[in-house]
């Protein structure tokens, strides 16, 4: 039954990626697509990682450990990309907080 259920997880996870590739071909904005593609793989990766850690349970602290750095990853990697296509970016030094 658990590994019925694990197998499930994976393709689940599988579906989210492919599902999260769809809005690349849109028009919508570079960002949205990046965004849209960046939620689906961070859910598919974390749900296969689920289901692999139903498979082999006494790998619970490598897999919990990468679903934990898939996860900060992911989002810090989305703020760097938005920040860095800002076209006017916000840079604060020391003669703008004097001002």
């Amino acid at each position: 039954m658990i590994s019925i259920f694990s197998y499930s997880l994976v393709m689940i996870g599988i579906i989210f990626w492919f599902w999260g590739t769809l809005p690349l071909i849109s028009n919508k904005s570079v960002l949205v697509k990046l965004h849209s593609l960046s939620v689906a793989d961070t859910l598919g990766s974390i749900t296969m990682l689920v289901g692999l850690l139903l498979k082999i349970p006494q790998e619970w602290s490598l897999l919990l450990l990468a679903i934990i750095t898939l996860t900060i990853w992911n989002t810090i990697l989305g703020y760097v990309i938005a920040h860095c296509s800002d076209p006017n970016p916000r840079i604060i030094t020391s003669q703008n907080k004097q001002d």
